[in-house]
């Protein structure tokens, strides 16, 4: 078993992808594996995925006299500020050699098993069936969009006495003059009262467009720009074998460098737990006692459940329930389900935990 406890992974911004996306392989039990057929049952782990937005808040050029031309507060001092927006955990499967197994079969019956690259049982004698598993979908990075002042309109927007003066006063006066000026003009068009008309309603369209940006960009010299992104990582949580209390520092939130590593005391610690619900439990029959793992048998997995909280400065953002492969029990079936030559069974595996989904009857 995994002796790792809750070790951490930092594997990047990612998108988790569904088991029925992965390439699998045919085994088939012959004579040259002795009828033989070795495969792995996968244990637990889990992708935290968390998304923050940064904001940045920029001052504009002229902020000190918005109150005087503009009669209205503007941002007075650059900052960077990160809050958490969403976080998501999904289970995965993650190897472990000790959990190898040995499935035995009769000769001559061409009972096979379909496999993951990691070797992790799909299913037995149904080469068609899709393991898909649903999964939560994981936020998406956004790329900060550049601010009105930042694009060509900023430039468009200022007068040829703004660009060469050298007082920021001076400056300042003739960006509000402007402003007012495209106000005037905008009302001019929308009553239909401007010395020179557009022709049509899309070259109305297109000179209001143009007023309304170059305001908003005169605007933003007074009051500041505020420019938004969102940065997504993606974090390996293993679990852990025994029942632990213990929480554990999955990254930290920085003030001034959003997501760091958990070693990192910048940041304050977002915490994840795991805790058991409930054990997986060996069958037993009719007179309660524990059945015997059936020689030669085909092993599967018996979950256990557990509770997963995302946690961080007292909020949730995240609490549910999943199976976990380390809280339960592995069992067995008899191989001969699988070579009976009238009616053969066929086995569907969950691939996160190697349970059984399905056991039926191949259809001849």
């Amino acid at each position: 078993m995994l002796r790792k406890l809750f070790s951490i992974l930092l594997t990047g911004a990612v998108a988790l992808v569904p088991a029925a996306a992965q390439t699998s392989t045919k085994l088939t039990a012959t004579k040259a594996s002795e009828y033989g057929l070795i495969y792995t049952l996968p244990l637990t782990a889990f992708e935290v995925t968390i998304a923050v937005e940064k904001t940045v808040r920029t001052p504009g050029e002229f902020y000190q006299y918005a109150r005087k031309y503009l009669n209205t507060d503007p941002l007075l001092k650059s900052s960077t500020s990160w809050r958490i927006t969403e976080a998501v955990v999904n289970p995965v499967a993650v190897a472990d050699e000790s959990e190898r197994y040995l499935a035995n079969f009769k000769g001559g019956t061409g009972t096979f098993m379909m496999v993951t690259d990691e070797n992790y049982p799909l299913s037995v004698n149904d080469e068609a069936y899709d393991a898909e598993i649903t999964l939560t979908p994981i936020p998406k990075a956004v790329k900060a969009e550049p601010t009105i002042l930042q694009k060509p309109v900023a430039q468009q927007a200022m007068t040829p006495e703004m660009i060469q003066s050298k007082s920021l006063a001076k400056r300042a006066e003739l960006a509000a003059d402007k402003i007012y000026e495209l106000r005037t003009n905008r009302n001019e068009i929308i009553s239909g009262q401007a010395d020179a008309m557009p022709s049509d309603g899309n070259a109305m369209k297109l000179a209001l467009d143009q007023l309304a940006a170059q305001e908003e960009a005169l605007t933003a010299m007074f009051l500041g720009t505020v420019q938004k992104s969102v940065e997504v990582r993606t974090y390996t949580v293993y679990v852990p074998d025994e029942e632990t209390d213990e929480r554990l520092v999955v990254a930290r939130l920085s003030a001034l460098d959003g997501l760091v590593a958990p070693e990192d005391l910048s940041g304050d610690p977002i915490y994840i737990s795991i805790t058991p619900v409930t054990r997986g439990e060996l069958p037993v029959n009719e007179k309660g006692v524990t059945k015997s793992f059936p020689k030669g048998g085909v092993a599967y997995r018996i979950p256990g459940e557990a509770r997963v909280r995302l946690t961080f400065d007292d909020r949730v953002l995240a609490d549910q329930n999943f199976d976990v492969a380390q809280y339960g029990v592995v069992f067995g079936l008899d191989p001969g389900l699988f070579t009976n030559k009238k009616s053969p069974a066929y086995l569907h595996f969950n691939p996160l935990t190697g349970a059984v989904r399905e056991l039926g009857t191949v259809e001849r």
